[in-house]
């Protein structure tokens, strides 16, 4: 027999205390007999053993009582949603049934509880919060809307209470639920001081070293930071006292979960991070001076310090969905740290801390009739979008078609939105942008093509060996980049020409070449170059050998004097084979081993990949109930594993029989006289290697083609591949 759930004295003691202070807040809104009957079935639970700690070893009792204290204090829920907390264990006990707790508490209760039930049976049937499982929770938020929200504090309490437990397992995947699911639905609801703990909470459990790491740099740099917004704040206090605002001011840092967040996203250290606190400035105004003493006070923080045009938001105008109100500035501080600067009155700090639930106390809404009209609006804001991510209804873009971005220095320079870091330096000067090579960005490093983005803080590296490209006229936006390159481009063009044709000659007369300008002009177009220009820039720039351009000139020279021999020697323009190839006899004793040494399944290779003896392998029920076989590095195996993992099962070869398989090979490469006999040479040379196809087109004097071989296995293909890379003017050899 299980043992009754036994109450240790820590465990009595808390009880108690949280009990009696859910009872005052909510004792108002309770009907007559409900506490005795919440407590009767509370104690009859527990008698009966219906009632038992969870995988946490966490006493549901309690845990009930907890996320109750929760949901009346940081989200105002009353009587509907703690009665449902409380019966909760019971029910999912089995000791009193959703139609009973209608009959005895009313129907709200019971729509509360049934949504809950709904979770409660999702999460036995699969613990891991899937795409399907997801949109079957949305359909649980519409039943009640209290569901959504006693949800969220079930998951912030559980987060609290599982900080000591062995269980690594549940505790991750508990967290990862709450940074995944839970958190986004708290920040879209407007409670944000649960929606920050979710998140730190999930970081602190899957991300230990990080968050910790984090956490004592904080303490580290504690004193410095109070110092540095004492400083900020002062001369902003004296200035809003003088204008006769009534306030106060206090520094809040960051989470460390968005300052985690921050670092990888800019892919920098903890010291890279520079606006690691936010300045709140508090208002204590009436209703209808609040936008002016805001915009009052936003305009004497702006003349102090320089702000951010891009990071400017306002709530003020256009509250969010969720009722949030409120000024956020960034400005350029002291030491030329950013600073996020918050303006609001007393009446919006109160919402943005407690989210929906304090808009609408504020409305003067009292009782269930206003919890109605609450809820309601909590239904509209979820059905704003077809997802969960943090959505602000309505974003302002004060510059939609430009960006501000700042020197190391603080200056502040505007251009075109599409900009990149080229036009940046081709801005300050034409020799800064012609040896750009690239710039960092909020000490990040970037390629000079990283595009620009409003409030970007931007440091212009060079190197003395860069030079203009031609390629460098798609990378800028700003007109006046684009005639300096070309200006730069002509003047280099110029010398590469002279340097080249100098170098072509010198090599010609060494080997006692005669130049023929005609058939130099005919080579040049041979190679592909439309412009002769482009032709001497790789000549300069060493991508075409001149060496390389003799042999070729004198291969054109030769034909024209007729000195090349008849016969098969061809290019590779529009050739194809198709081989009546008679196939080997196949012995199928290549085994494949399918999962726990399965042998004799009926299995088929598949054709979107091609696989061969000695690939990495792997196998996938189809619904007719045979396998395929795929390669690891199939196209479509990354798509197969994430929608139908359940259906992939393990595979390897096992005993090499005398099986030849299909592959198919695409070769790319100059179109060299003779290329199609070279490489069909090699395949025609190896007595185990058969030809089946061969298809090939050339193009600008480039050829691109593909071969379909015979072959027993992965080392036979390796070596082909390796003496087709061999073939002179063959590029690329790889497998389809």
């Amino acid at each position: 027999m299980v043992e009754r759930l036994e109450f240790t004295d820590g465990e009595l003691r808390e009880t108690q205390a949280i009990y009696a202070k859910v009872k005052s807040v909510i004792e108002p809104f309770l009907m007559k007999d409900d506490e005795r009957k919440v407590r009767r079935h509370l104690m009859n639970s527990i008698e009966c053993n219906q009632v038992r700690r969870d995988v946490f070893g966490l006493n549901p009792i309690l845990f009930s009582l907890q996320s109750a204290r929760i949901v009346v204090d940081e989200i105002g829920l009353k009587r509907d949603a703690v009665l449902a907390i409380l019966l909760h264990p019971s029910v999912s006990g089995g000791f009193i049934s959703v139609d009973e707790v209608k009959s005895e508490f009313g129907e709200s209760v019971a729509r509360i509880l049934h949504g809950l039930q709904r979770i409660s049976d999702l999460y036995s049937k699969n613990p891991v919060i899937e795409s399907e499982n997801f949109r079957n929770l949305l359909l649980s938020f519409a039943e009640d809307m209290q569901v959504i929200l006693i949800m969220i504090a079930s998951r912030v309490n559980l987060m609290r209470q599982i900080r000591d437990s062995d269980n690594i397992d549940s505790k991750s995947r508990v967290s990862e639920e709450a940074a995944y699911l839970y958190a986004p639905l708290a920040h879209k609801l407007g409670l944000y001081k649960l929606k920050s703990e979710l998140e730190d909470l999930s970081l602190k459990y899957l991300e230990h070293d990080a968050y910790y790491m984090i956490k004592e740099k904080l303490s580290a740099t504690k004193a410095a930071r109070d110092k540095y917004i004492d400083g900020f704040i002062k001369p902003i206090e004296e200035k809003l006292t003088n204008a006769g605002l009534k306030f106060h001011m206090k520094g809040r840092t960051k989470s460390i979960h968005s300052i985690w967040q921050k670092m990888k996203k800019q892919k920098c250290g903890f010291e890279g991070i520079y606006d690691l606190f936010a300045i709140r400035i508090i208002i204590d105004t009436e209703i209808e001076k609040e936008k002016m003493q805001c915009w009052q006070a936003y305009s004497i923080v702006t003349d102090m310090y320089q702000p951010n045009p891009k990071r400017l938001r306002d709530w003020l105008s256009v509250p969010k969905s969720n009722g949030y109100e409120s000024l956020h500035i960034t400005v350029l501080g002291p030491e030329k740290k950013w600073v996020e600067v918050q303006i609001r009155t007393e009446r919006m700090d109160e919402v943005a801390e407690r989210g929906v639930a304090a808009h609408w106390r504020y409305k003067g809404i009292k009782g269930e009739t206003g919890l109605d009209e609450w809820l309601t609006n909590i239904r509209n804001i979820l059905e704003t979008s077809d997802d969960l991510q943090v959505m602000d209804q309505f974003k302002m873009d004060l510059y939609e078609d430009e960006v501000f971005v700042f020197t190391p220095r603080g200056d502040l320079f505007k251009f075109p939105k599409g900009a990149t870091v080229l036009d940046f330096a081709y801005h300050i000067h034409s020799k800064i942008g012609n040896s750009c090579t690239g710039a960092r960005i909020n000490d990040r490093v970037v390629p000079l093509r990283e595009q620009l983005q409003s409030g970007d803080q931007v440091e212009i590296m060079t190197s003395s060996t860069q030079k203009p490209k031609l390629d460098w006229l798609n990378i800028v936006k700003t007109s006046r980049a684009k005639s300096k390159i070309r200006l730069a481009l002509k003047e280099t063009q110029v010398k590469e020409g002279l340097f080249a044709k100098e170098m072509i000659e010198r090599k010609f007369k060494n080997r006692k070449i005669e130049i023929e300008e005609s058939l130099m002009a005919r080579l040049i177009k041979k190679l592909g170059f439309k412009e002769v220009s482009d032709f001497y820039k790789q000549i300069s720039d060493g991508s075409l050998d001149v060496n390389t351009v003799i042999d070729k000139y004198l291969e054109i020279q030769a034909r024209d004097a007729g000195q090349l021999a008849d016969g098969p020697v061809r290019s590779a323009e529009e050739f194809n084979f198709q081989g009546e190839v008679e196939q080997k006899n196949k012995i199928n004793d290549d085994v494949l081993v399918i999962d726990r040494n399965l042998k004799g399944l009926d299995y088929q290779l598949a054709k979107c990949c091609q696989p061969i003896y000695g690939d990495h392998v792997f196998g996938f029920v189809t619904v007719s109930g045979g396998i395929k076989i795929h390669r690891c590095d199939c196209p479509n195996a990354t798509e197969l594993r994430k929608r139908f993992g359940y259906r992939i099962v393990k595979a390897k070869w096992s005993g090499k029989g005398a099986s030849q398989y299909s592959i198919t090979l695409r070769i790319i490469g100059n179109d060299d006289i003779g290329i199609v006999n070279n490489l069909t040479s090699i395949i025609s040379k190896d007595e185990k290697l058969t030809l089946r196809s061969i298809s090939i087109d050339s193009n600008d004097g480039l050829f691109r083609g593909n071969l379909v071989v015979m072959i027993d296995d992965t080392s036979k293909l390796e070596s082909l591949m390796k003496k087709l890379r061999t073939v002179k003017g063959v590029k690329i050899v790889e497998r389809i």
